[in-house]
């Protein structure tokens, strides 16, 4: 039998006001100043302080980054470096959907291991020797379950390509999977993030290095995802907790075993286009799953069983 890892986060919180957790856990492990790695769009509109009105109530020192921007670039993840080396902080934070937290990582990924200066130097399997800087993630979309895998994904823009580091030392010590932190999101984002989580659970799946844990989280996942995604949508805060937790469960599993070819063509869409992520993934998925189809054995009625669809075979 072939052994199979499982990298998971070292602390994880959830259920709404999670992120009140965040200012014991800073002090229990001894951090002095946070980096807070996010987007304009959420300082300005509340999210951000959501977390740092805690911080200053606690006496906590922080600093901010706020240059992220969807599909982040090289240009991004080094100003960013840069900010973090000026800063005088000892760990980061993370605010935001897959975006800040991937530039996120990739900064603390690089302060750590510097030999890896030139960004493209870590796609693929990173090859380094440090943890990153340690990161607190807080997701603010439902979707890409960045606060739980060991991938991040950074766009080239002289190149016009996305490039995927794997990286083990580059997960988060700590994610705090609140849905207050998530429902400002607008039904547009709820619904490219909601297919964004479903396609990592539907992949992760069907992969060629599933197993039985894998497949438990993949099939819950979707189960969740499924029975939440449409309440989500419109505005249901049961639902939207339920989203926050399924697109969790979905990165348990797929960050250990891999995604497929959607996210093998996403990704240049992305690249070429700027087309959202969630969008992309929704506009190849049906496409993909028939071109598979043949090779998926019984796991599409799996699929089909905790969607409560009923399919007698293919095409039907």
């Amino acid at each position: 039998m072939m052994a199979n890892r499982m990298i998971l986060n070292e602390t994880a919180w959830f259920g709404r006001g999670a992120v009140g957790a965040l200012t014991d856990e800073v002090k229990r492990r001894g951090y002095q100043k946070a980096l807070i790695v996010t987007d304009k769009t959420l300082v300005q509109c509340g999210v951000v302080a959501k977390v740092t009105d805690k911080m200053d109530a606690a006496g906590l020192a922080w600093a901010i980054y706020d240059g992220v921007v969807p599909n982040p670039t090289i240009t991004v993840v080094k100003e960013g470096l840069g900010v973090f080396q000026n800063s005088g902080a000892d760990y980061l934070i993370a605010i935001g959907g897959g975006s800040p937290q991937d530039t996120c990582k990739a900064i603390g990924i690089i302060s750590n291991n510097p030999e890896f200066a030139d960004v493209r130097s870590l796609e693929g399997l990173s090859p380094t020797n440090k943890p990153s800087v340690p990161i607190l993630a807080i997701p603010t979309t439902a979707g890409t379950a960045a606060e739980v895998t060991i991938n991040y994904v950074i766009t080239d823009e002289e190149k016009r390509r996305k490039f995927v580091c794997v990286d083990p030392h580059d997960i988060p010590q700590v994610a705090f999977i609140d849905a207050d932190m998530m429902d400002g999101m607008p039904p547009a984002l709820k619904a490219a993030t909601g297919v964004d989580a479903l396609t990592h659970a539907i992949e992760g799946y069907i992969t060629r290095g599933a197993w039985a844990l894998t497949d438990a989280l993949h099939i819950k996942a979707i189960e969740i995802i499924a029975g939440a995604l449409r309440g989500s949508v419109a505005g249901d805060k049961d639902a939207g907790e339920e989203m926050a937790l399924g697109q969790y469960v979905a990165g348990m599993g797929f960050s250990n075993v891999g995604l497929g070819l959607v996210h093998g063509m996403a990704h240049p869409l992305g690249a070429f286009y700027n087309t959202p992520h969630g969008v992309a993934n929704a506009i190849l998925l049906p496409h993909v799953m028939r071109y598979n189809a043949d090779f998926t054995g019984e796991k599409y009625r799996d699929i089909a069983r905790v969607m409560g669809v009923k399919v007698a075979g293919r095409g039907a």
